[in-house]
């Protein structure tokens, strides 16, 4: 019955050995598995993300002062 294992476990490690020998390559268009229009949201939210941090910060150390605050 050990035996029976073994020989199974070893035929696996041999078909694994196999099929990572044929490893698909990853397409150019996929770069961190999104798409280019996705990546192009990222980007957007990025750049809104930090106008509006950098706005308040701003805000708050006193460099710009909105009209409305007069």
């Amino acid at each position: 019955m050990i035996d029976d294992l073994r020989e199974k476990a070893s035929g696996l490690e041999i078909e694994e050995k196999e099929t990572t020998g044929e490893q698909l390559q990853p397409s150019p268009n996929i770069i961190l598995g999104m798409t280019p229009v996705q990546r192009f949201v990222i980007a957007i939210l990025l750049l809104l993300t930090t106008c509006i941090l950098s706005t308040f910060c701003l805000l708050a150390t006193g460099k710009i002062v909105p009209p409305f605050f007069y």
